[in-house]
């Protein structure tokens, strides 16, 4: 077929595929634009094979694809060959050609908007989808800048502005991802409309996930180190142009939101949480608190709407842990909610296994083991994000991870039968080792019960072997005084050699002994000669029965309660010092501070009593049988003014903690009692309420002048008779909002009431009092010490002295404040009007941090509801316009459609753009708040009414 003239050439390459008959389409009435021919002959059959191979490999196409290609028709192979170089020649533009070129690309796009259906049907059997994809891949750098780009773009979104070219360009393998790597260009006019269409695609059905697929082909090509990182560099740079800046960033949070939202975000919290975390661990926080500088009204509003889903997103997550807010950026606290909610879980082991492998995961800086963690974290997106059919509705990290089957190859028949084995011998050992416990514990209470017993028992024992011993102690004076007498007489008779007759024991040889008859043949006086140094050594050493009495005792000595004993040796074993060092320590007033707070408390528990220092001296001759805390008591009281000291070491190491305890709550009083007379805003919302109450109790102005600070917390507790969900305080802060703004903000103003509201002031006083008190007890200890010889080793009195003059200075600061912040509270409480003597600080700032509370709580009430009745209509709008979307498409399907191009595509991107997708209107906003207004007046009245 020879060659046909081109009327247009610079428009041929993009009607130029699939037909051997020229086809004319006119842009407009008097421009025809022909079918390409091409005028080079086919080449022999191997070079023609080489060729086309050249361009099959150029297209990337899969293995079914090249297999098809392969298989056409020689003459259609050298026709496909033509074209596409034809079109790679007419896009090789020169700068001279760049005008001509992009006024081509403009006289397309309009075609594409305003030409018949059939014109739009042609061009897409033509291929002209894959020739103006082909050109976004393979234009130079000078045309990816140049309006030419922008034109090409637009082209492609013209094509999506009907139900058929949008599906073909969602069918097209690449197009999405071929379409998203021009976001990498400099040109600020092709990355909008780039956004723009990835934004409303994300909002047609099954566009969501190609997005998603495309941003991640995105991140390949562009070499980025994570997802969206370009698109947040570019939402945080500034470039100096207010107008570009300003569309490249609405675009850009347009299509955030979109991502976000739009798809599977729509219904799935795990899915938003999940692709918002990605976002914000790129900063995009910090960098929308940025933005609010611009002050544009559309750009806020996709500002507002992100910020918006994502407080009620994370008021959502806090809700299934029970808790307001989910700190997510500390670690500590997410540790805390996943251990409270697996904890006493079949699930607990796995999580404890989890963590210890966690600990043996390697980690080096600039290593390559931050990729275990990185599949980590991808194994775990995967189980969180995969639904039931096992589908991700992001990018699946991880090729050929299906969550189902895993879970269905852990459940295998089994191995379930093993672990009901295993379950079954747990639980067999449990119940025994449950039985072991509880005979144990039936033993454990016997034994203590036995030594209980035992220990009341030891300490009778002991109480009549000291009775036992006072009385021998009497025996031996008397034996003595007998001796002494007996003496006088000249003889003496030793206890060893005694024996009253009726003793003696038939049978043994002390049967036929006759003492008396031996005692006249003594000579006394030489014996008691001879043995009086024998006596004296007896009387040192102890005699006979003393001897046989010591058998009788028990090997340690212990003069005090056995309870108090024993608590007092657990406590000298907590401490770990010997008597000599704990000595040392309390005469050096414990400059090495070994001994702590708690420990000096305890110890104050065990200072020798007037009963304990009697019996000890009575025994101080056997101090090397005492008992642990016997010697211990012994040893205390020998230090002078022990308890004086040990109370005066004890106050001294607790006073910068008592005045850092006490004095805060003193400065809450202070200057809660300046806050509420000073705030503006509270006397504002005082004002205003009076009035309300005026009103409500009167019709009109009443002749109230105030009220009590009480009546404050029963507005929130006033329901509006209409709605019961409004009370008179959520219209008190409608009325603020509309009027008095500034004074929605009353809690910067009362910042020391939650404080203030918890301090007892009885309480407090009593605190510092006692505080006092203990100064004075120290310096009445220290003059005692000064007029005394201290011993070597003792410093008390610098110590003391040196602490005194530091101590007596800060507590005459703490009283003096005392003292200001009593007078400044007694002036608040006149300045509302309140009884002086009635009303402690705690009640009086209580009642305001209630209504800050209630004030705050209302105020979020009525966000909510406003976001609710927000999504409520964005989720209709959507709902309206997908359901129009997909009537047309099913006209289109039966033939029924209108052969004209529509618009529906135009008009998402125009939503998206403005916010309104996501967003109601301010007007509506206004007239909705308004007619909220009306109606809580209404219900006021007919409240008074009927009141």
């Amino acid at each position: 077929m020879p060659p046909r003239k081109r009327t247009r050439p610079a428009l041929g390459f993009l009607c130029c595929f699939g037909s051997s008959e020229p086809l004319e389409i006119n842009l407009k009435d008097s421009v025809p634009l022909q079918l390409l021919e091409f005028s080079a002959p086919m080449p022999p059959a191997e070079e023609l094979h080489a060729r086309f191979s050249e361009l099959v490999d150029e297209l990337d196409l899969t293995d079914k694809n090249r297999e098809a290609m392969f298989a056409l028709p020689a003459e259609k192979k050298w026709q496909i060959y033509c074209s596409k170089k034809k079109m790679q020649t007419l896009f090789a533009f020169d700068e001279e050609e760049m005008e001509m070129r992009n006024k081509v690309v403009e006289d397309l796009k309009t075609a594409l908007r305003t030409q018949p259906m059939r014109f739009v049907t042609r061009f897409i059997e033509l291929e002209g989808l894959t020739c103006l994809l082909n050109f976004l891949r393979s234009m130079d750098y000078e045309t990816s800048e140049s309006r030419v780009h922008t034109s090409v773009i637009g082209c492609i979104k013209a094509l999506m502005n009907n139900s058929q070219g949008r599906a073909h360009v969602l069918a097209h393998p690449q197009s999405i991802n071929t379409i998203s790597q021009s976001l990498r260009q400099d040109n600020v006019k092709t990355k909008v409309a780039v956004l723009e269409i990835l934004g409303a695609v994300c909002l047609v059905p099954d566009g969501h996930k190609k997005v998603l697929q495309a941003m991640a082909h995105y991140q390949k090509y562009a070499a980025e180190r994570t997802r969206f990182q370009t698109l947040l560099n570019e939402l945080d740079r500034s470039t100096g142009r207010y107008r570009d800046e300003v569309n490249l960033k609405t675009a850009i949070m347009s299509f955030i939101n979109a991502v976000l939202n739009a798809g599977a975000g729509e219904d799935n919290l795990e899915f938003r949480l999940h692709l918002r975390y990605e976002f914000l661990m790129l900063g995009i926080q910090p960098v929308i608190d940025k933005l609010r500088g611009h002050d544009n009204a559309i750009l806020d509003r996709h500002l507002d709407f992100f910020e918006m889903v994502r407080n009620e997103d994370d008021s959502e997550l806090a809700k299934r842990f029970d808790l307001t807010h989910v700190d997510t950026k500390s670690a500590g606290q997410m540790f805390e909610l996943i251990k409270k909610k697996l904890n006493h879980t079949d699930a607990y082991p796995y999580l404890l296994s989890i963590l210890q492998h966690c600990l043996q995961m390697p980690y080096k800086r600039g290593g390559g083991s931050l990729q275990h963690w990185q599949l980590l974290d991808r194994i775990l997106q995967q189980i969180v994000l995969q639904d039931e059919k096992g589908e991700d509705p992001d990018i699946a990290p991880l090729d050929n991870f299906s969550v189902k089957n895993i879970i269905r190859m852990l459940f295998n028949e089994n191995e379930v039968k093993q672990w009901r084995d295993q379950a079954e011998k747990f639980r067999k050992d449990h119940s025994e080792l449950m039985a072991k416990l509880e005979r144990k514990e039936r033993e454990c209470d016997t034994k203590t019960q036995e030594k209980e017993d035992m220990m009341k028992t030891l300490n009778k024992m002991k109480d009549k072997l000291q009775r036992e011993g006072v009385e021998l102690r009497s025996a031996r004076d008397q034996v003595l005084d007998l001796h002494s007498r007996i003496s006088d007489i000249a003889f003496v008779i030793h206890p060893q050699f005694m024996a009253t007759p009726q003793n003696k024991i038939t049978g043994t040889i002390w049967h036929d002994v006759d003492d008396l008859r031996a005692f006249k043949i003594l000579d006394l006086k030489d014996i008691e000669k001879m043995f009086s140094a024998y006596q004296r050594q007896q009387k040192e050493t102890g005699s006979m029965d003393d001897l046989y009495l010591s058998t009788r005792k028990v090997k340690e000595l212990s003069v005090i309660d056995g309870r108090r004993a024993q608590n007092c040796v657990i406590l000298l074993s907590k401490l770990k010092m010997s008597n000599e060092e704990i000595k040392r320590a309390i005469l050096e007033m414990d400059e090495r501070e070994e001994l702590a707070k708690d420990m000096l408390e305890q110890l104050l528990k065990f200072v020798p009593e007037k009963s304990d220092i009697d019996l000890l001296e009575e025994h101080k001759h056997e101090l090397e049988r005492m008992a642990r805390a016997d010697r211990f008591l012994f040893e205390m009281s020998r230090i002078d003014h022990y308890q004086q000291r040990l109370q005066a070491l004890y106050f001294k190491k607790k006073f910068a903690e008592r005045l850092a305890e006490t004095k805060p709550k003193v400065e809450a009083i202070l200057s809660a009692s300046k806050e509420v007379v000073r705030s503006k805003r509270l006397t504002q919302t005082l004002e205003v309420v009076l009035a309300f109450g005026n009103f409500m109790n009167k019709g009109q102005r009443g002749n109230a002048y105030g009220f009590k600070v009480s009546s404050l917390n029963k507005i929130a507790d006033t329901k509006s008779s209409i709605d019961r969900n409004i009370t008179m305080l959520h219209y008190l802060i409608m009325i603020f909002e509309k009027n008095y703004p500034d004074i929605l903000h009353i809690q910067q103003d009362l910042l020391s009431i939650p404080e203030a509201a918890k301090v007892n002031l009885a309480e407090l006083e009593k605190e510092v009092h006692n505080i006092k008190s203990g100064l004075k007890a120290i310096e009445t200890e220290l003059q005692y010490q000064q007029s005394r010889t201290t011993d070597r080793g003792d410093k008390f009195v610098p110590v003391v002295g040196d602490f005194i003059t530091v101590a007596s200075f800060s507590f005459s600061e703490l009283e003096d404040l005392l003292n200001e912040a009593k007078d400044k509270f007694t002036k608040s409480l006149k300045h509302f009007g309140e009884e002086q003597d009635r009303m402690q600080p705690d009640e009086f700032f209580g009642i305001f941090d209630t209504f800050l509370v209630s004030f705050d709580e209302a105020r979020q009430d009525l966000e909510n509801m406003q976001r609710r009745k927000q999504e409520e209509e964005r989720r209709a709008r959507m709902e309206v316009m997908l359901k129009e979307q997909r009537e047309r498409e099913r006209r289109a399907k039966k033939g029924g459609a209108t052969d004209e191009v529509g618009g529906e595509f135009d008009d998402l991107v125009s939503a998206l753009r403005s916010g309104e997708v996501f967003d109601k209107d301010l007007s509506k906003l206004k007239r909705n708040r308004k007619r909220s207004v009306n109606q809580l007046n209404c219900s006021s009245s007919k409240l008074h009414q009927d009141t």
